[in-house]
């Protein structure tokens, strides 16, 4: 069967040979693999991809973090990969494909891709393509912002072929979390998690039960929840945020504040918003940025995440 009749199809199922007529073919234990679609769609995979085509930016970190075999990604609307794994990419030889929001189908075409791997939302979606990337490629489409980025990683990772690659890695994250938790000595009180943009734009609030707060949590914090009551009715719910106004911002009450993305120059600038001035965390001079890369997670971000609080709360 020709590589780009794959297409994603929920009623894909006579493709499966039996168990036994994967050996009698030479294919790899395992294969073909049905994969769920953020849509409740299945994808079905022959064998594992060796050429993975991320048209998700924000996807492309998970697939180099376990070694999936990436031969191409979209980058940001400014054209440039996400600092935390640019050089990996770049020792890899990933090449820039189309900037977030638009879509080259001719480019995709030449990489001759045996997946394409799209995100369900986000500023990076290729949704709205997915019928015509499916005439090159097989494509799985998930939805990184439904789930944590441990599950996007393994989800990844069982359709490309690297289970144990993910599990290995996690549990080396898991294990030095665990490790640095230790080492710490954290300030006293409540600790809340901003993305402040000053007034007259939205100042997102990280939940505590969200990727930043988990994280957070997990190195020993307790994390401030803000109120869903404070969520903006003209912009989409988050399982990581809320996105507040900047006049919520008055009622937080943890000691300790991290600014989302932010680095201290950023920290400095929040200390000297007036507005801010009452802030338990700005009066005990407890505000710092959680890293310039923080915005989104992933393997890498989160690592780096992870570095920093302990060289700022790391014993001597």
């Amino acid at each position: 069967m020709n590589r780009r009749s794959f297409l994603t199809l929920a009623t894909c199922a006579a493709a499966l040979g039996s168990s036994a007529r994967a050996s009698s073919t030479g294919a790899a234990p395992g294969w073909p693999r049905r994969l769920a679609n953020a849509d409740g769609s299945e994808t079905v995979l022959p064998a594992p991809p060796a050429r993975v085509l991320s048209s998700s930016v924000t996807l492309t970190g998970s697939l180099l973090a376990i070694g999936a075999p990436v031969i191409a990604s979209a980058t940001t609307v400014r054209g440039a990969f996400f600092e935390q794994w640019q050089a990996e990419a770049r020792a890899r030889g990933v090449e820039k494909l189309w900037r977030a929001g638009s879509i080259d189908l001719e480019a995709a075409w030449a990489l001759e891709p045996d997946l394409i791997v799209v995100s369900a939302g986000g500023a990076d979606s290729a949704l709205a393509q997915r019928a015509a990337l499916a005439e090159v490629a097989p494509v799985l489409v998930l939805d990184y912002g439904a789930m944590a980025w441990e599950e996007l990683t393994a989800r990844l990772a069982r359709a490309t072929g690297r289970a144990a690659e993910a599990e290995a890695l996690l549990a080396g994250f898991a294990e030095s979390l665990a490790t640095t938790r230790a080492t710490l000595t954290l300030p006293g009180g409540r600790a809340n998690i901003v993305s402040y943009n000053g007034p007259g734009a939205p100042n997102p609030v990280a939940r505590a039960g969200g990727a930043h707060g988990r994280l957070l949590t997990g190195l020993g914090f307790d994390l401030e929840d803000p109120p869903t009551s404070w969520q903006s009715a003209s912009m989409p719910a988050s399982a990581d945020v809320v996105r507040a106004s900047y006049e919520h911002l008055t009622q937080l009450s943890a000691e300790t504040t991290f600014l989302l993305a932010g680095t201290d120059a950023d920290a400095a600038r929040f200390m000297a918003d007036p507005i801010l001035a009452n802030l338990p965390s700005v009066g005990r001079g407890q505000v710092y940025g959680l890293g310039k890369n923080s915005f989104r997670i992933d393997y890498y971000s989160a690592r780096e995440i992870v570095d920093s609080i302990a060289r700022r709360f790391g014993g001597a």
